[in-house]
This record gives structure tokens, C-alpha cells and sequence, in this order.
């Protein structure tokens, strides 16, 4: 997957989006203090929501639990009007993203807010309610952008079929494990369902509820490719996400735990590292003659013990060559060579 020109999958750099989402309370200079403040933090893309409160909220619409407490408004209408911004505050922000070296990326809610959204992002955010919403994801599909997918709150089984249907289509995405509860508690996220929908051979990654600042770099271990976290300007703030959000100084140490987490990942494909080699050479052994063994003599187990440098015939190698002859007159503490041996054995 590439967003922006960002390469992201399995053996590069994580990709960390930092979630504004409604964090700027209906300020477009806010927000943009909030694409600064992302950029200052180390993040690697910043993440918008695109909606219009009247067009997502039917009338029987209610509050979750966690935003009860967390907001003033009489309804979730008018919660969500308070945070709508206009078409050209995205592209203002996006154009500011783009001066910070940032991505931008975007959730939009209603099937109509996907051109608003394709209008000024590089890459569109399914939110987890989302992953079944087939209205929402075909459009999203044909606006031809990469598509991150969150698993919030969502059987396996519903995971299996949104990627199958995805898949079918020919979309470019990724998925992301995700516990919906504002904040999610230790011992309810559940790391390890990353590695679950890497079997879907897509860029996976985790979107970070919790209120641990090694959550990210813990998914890092787990396998995550992308991280997504909320950037606040003040975690005491009124407001649906402020609680669950870092604060900049917060989100910066978050990255650098997630930076030295990737380098201690590494890359797939076990292989002999470089600063391996030296150490490889001298203390793994090789095998040395106990006693003299004349030329055409037979090699036994009992004239064989290993000793360091590796530089001789591997110590691996001491059952293939009991019984060869000996190529030449060998003397006791002689590392044995290739061309020490005849390679022919007598059979036992």
C-alpha cells in the first residue's frame, strides 16, 4: 500500500497516523495546530472525519455510554454539528498536512461524504461500524483510494467477509485490529489479533484506544504495520475523545517508543546478520582428530571431539563422516578439511 507517496506494509518503517478526528471542537485553527503539533510528534499522517450530523443520525439516534458524560449537547445531531467543518477547511488542512511533510487521511460517515473526502485525501479510513456498511465501502471502493479498515466490534467471521468482499473488488486496503470501548482497558486489547488478520495477507496495524503509552509500540511487536492514535491539545477537555487521546508531549513519546520498536522488529526472513558474522566464525566449532588416523584409515566417532574456530569441517557434520577414509597421513589435533577426507564410506 502507498499513501502519499508512503510505502506501508510488513519490513518498512510503521506508518503512525495521528487521529484529529473531532479533536479541534469545530475549529479549523485548531485543527490546524493540531496537524503542527502531529508533524512535532513524529507522526507520519494525520486523520480527519467528514460528515454532516442531520445525514448520519436518524431520528432514534442515541448517545454511546462513554460520550454521555463527555458532552453537552441535547442530541447526536447536535453534538456532531458542533464538530462539522467545511469542504474548504479540509482542503486548507490537507494543504497544511502537505507543508508538515504529513498524509492525510479521512473517515467519511455517509455514503455522500466520499467525494468531499476524495477531494482533498490520499487515503480514506473505514471506521470500524463501517466494515459491514456495503454502501458506504462500494463507494469508498470506486473513489480508487487506498482503503484502512478498522475491525472494531466485529466477529471474525465479519472480518473474513468485508476482505473477501474487498478482495473481489479489487480494493487496495488494509485492516486494522480494533477494541471499540473509549478508553479500552489492558487487559480487553488483545494484541494478538493482529497477528489474526495478517492471515489476509494485507498491511494490518492497530487502532489504539487505550491509555498506555507502549500500546503502540507493543502492536509494533505484534506485527502492526500502521498505528492510529488520537492527538488532543488537552486530554481534560470537554468533548467525545479527549479522554482517550494523547496529549502532544504523549503522542511524541508514544512515536518514540513505536520508532525504537520498529528497529528492534526488524525484517522478516531469518537469515546471518552482519554483526553476527564474527562472532559465527570463532565461537561456533569445527572437528578436530583425537588421535593419528594413517591415510586410507577409517574415521570412528571415537577419534572425533570439536573444538573453536569454526573454520574446519562443521561440528554439525560429525555422524556424515564417521566411516569415511582418510584422504592423506592425519595427525591428532588436526582440524579436519574437505580435502582431509575421501568422500566414500564403508558400510557398517
Amino acid at each position: 500500500m502507498n499513501i502519499d507517496g508512503r510505502e506501508i506494509g510488513p519490513d518498512q518503517s510503521t506508518y503512525v497516523i495521528a487521529e484529529i478526528g473531532v479533536n479541534h471542537d469545530g475549529s479549523p485553527q485548531r485543527a490546524a495546530e493540531l496537524v503542527r503539533a502531529a508533524r512535532e510528534a513524529g507522526a507520519d499522517a494525520v486523520k480527519f472525519q467528514v460528515f454532516t450530523g442531520s445525514n448520519l443520525m436518524h431520528a432514534s439516534a442515541q448517545f454511546a455510554g462513554y460520550q454521555k458524560d463527555r458532552v453537552a449537547a441535547a442530541d447526536p445531531v447536535e453534538m456532531l454539528r458542533q464538530y462539522e467543518l467545511s469542504d474548504e477547511t479540509f482542503a486548507g488542512l490537507a494543504a497544511e498536512a502537505r507543508r508538515c511533510g504529513l498524509g492525510t487521511i479521512a473517515t467519511p460517515f455517509s455514503p455522500d461524504d466520499v467525494p468531499r473526502v476524495a477531494a482533498f485525501a490520499g487515503a480514506m479510513k473505514i471506521a470500524s461500524p463501517d466494515l459491514i456498511n456495503r454502501l458506504l465501502l462500494r463507494k469508498a471502493v470506486d473513489a480508487g483510494l487506498p482503503l484502512i479498515v478498522s475491525t472494531g466490534a466485529a466477529t471474525a467471521d465479519e472480518i473474513a467477509s468485508a476482505a473477501m468482499w474487498l478482495e473481489r473488488k479489487a480494493a487496495n486496503f488494509a485492516l486494522l485490529h480494533c477494541v471499540s470501548s473509549y478508553p479500552t482497558a489492558l487487559d480487553e486489547a488483545n494484541l494478538c489479533w493482529i497477528g489474526d488478520l495478517a492471515a489476509h495477507r494485507r498491511p494490518v496495524g492497530y487502532s489504539d484506544h487505550t491509555t498506555e503509552i507502549s500500546a503502540g509500540a507493543l502492536a509494533v511487536m505484534a506485527g502492526a504495520d500502521i498505528i492510529e492514535k488520537h492527538l488532543t491539545y488537552d486530554t481534560a477537555a470537554s468533548g467525545p475523545d479527549h479522554s482517550a487521546s494523547f496529549s502532544p508531549g504523549q503522542f511524541a513519546e508514544y512515536v518514540r517508543q513505536i520508532r525504537i520498536a520498529g528497529r528492534m522488529r526488524g525484517t522478516h526472513g531469518r537469515r546471518v546478520l552482519e554483526c553476527e558474522k564474527d562472532v559465527r566464525v570463532v565461537s561456533r566449532q569445527s572437528l578436530v582428530l583425537l588421535r593419528d588416523v594413517r591415510g586410507g584409515g577409517v574415521i570412528s566417532a571415537d577419534d572425533l571431539t570439536t573444538q573453536r574456530p569454526g573454520t574446519g569441517l562443521s561440528a554439525e557434520m560429525s555422524e556424515s563422516i564417521v566411516g569415511m577414509r582418510a584422504a592423506r597421513d592425519l595427525k591428532a589435533g588436526q582440524m579436519l578439511a574437505s580435502a582431509d577426507l575421501k568422500w566414500t564410506f564403508d558400510a557398517a
